[in-house]
């Protein structure tokens, strides 16, 4: 009657079993990993308290002056803030806070990129209300005075996870925002959003690879647009949203 191989004992190979300290070891590293996502999920989720339903980044002022009406002409410039705007420069400085750059000096060039006083403001006050929250849930005093992408990525340095996963959520939680102002706003449908979310997936995972390794010498953002639009929004004599 034939036998069975024993352990290890395949295609004429000989593998060596882990062992049970091996094993375990491999398990807690991987739940420890896990639980690191859940907070980051739990950090950049559109539900955590930095009031970003309050801010429109000049969208407000582009809706109110009709040139965005619809899912097809807001597909285009959320892109635009994303991959060549605000999303862009706080992105390269997310990461750069991540991997060890000094915090108050990306907080100064954050704001020397600042493009208008209500951009300005917005950084600040999510930025305040991020470390508010965080110290609650962590015990941890985050610096003050952090822009909200710079005091993001010394939070999440501690966490054992890739700087393209914490851009890649950041990325789409700044997407979500200027998606919720427009289905509030134009208004634009629940369904047609969560499309327009959906379309921007692909190319914010790429954005998120390409940020994570920019240096810091290569920042940089070009959005007239939504700048000019963001400068305009302070001159609205009724507005919904905070910038």
């Amino acid at each position: 009657m034939a036998m069975a191989a024993p352990w290890g004992m395949i295609m004429g190979a000989t593998i060596t079993a882990p062992s049970a300290i091996t094993m375990a070891t491999a398990s807690s590293m991987s739940m420890a990993e896990a639980t690191d996502r859940l907070h980051l999920v739990q950090w950049l989720s559109p539900a955590f308290p930095i009031g970003a339903f309050a801010y429109s980044q000049g969208l407000e002022w582009a809706i109110a002056e009709g040139g965005l009406t619809s899912i097809e002409t807001l597909h285009p410039w959320v892109r635009a803030v994303l991959h060549h705007g605000s999303g862009r420069v706080d992105g390269i400085l997310l990461a750069r806070a991540r991997t060890g750059d000094d915090p108050q000096m990306l907080a100064d060039l954050a704001l020397a990129f600042a493009t208008a006083a209500e951009r300005e403001t917005e950084m600040l006050e999510q930025g305040a209300a991020f470390a508010r929250a965080h110290l609650a849930m962590t015990g941890i005093v985050l610096p003050e005075g952090l822009p909200y992408a710079v005091a993001v990525g010394l939070a999440t340095r501690p966490l054992r996870v890739t700087t393209e996963e914490v851009l890649t959520l950041w990325l789409h939680g700044l997407a979500a925002q200027l998606m919720s102002a427009a289905v509030r706003f134009v208004p634009l449908g629940q369904g047609a959003g969560q499309r327009l979310l959906r379309e921007l997936a692909p190319g914010l995972t790429t954005l998120a690879a390409e940020l994570a390794s920019t240096p810091l010498d290569d920042i940089s953002g070009f959005t007239p647009g939504a700048d000019l639009a963001a400068m305009r929004h302070e001159t609205m004599d009724i507005r919904i949203f905070r910038t």
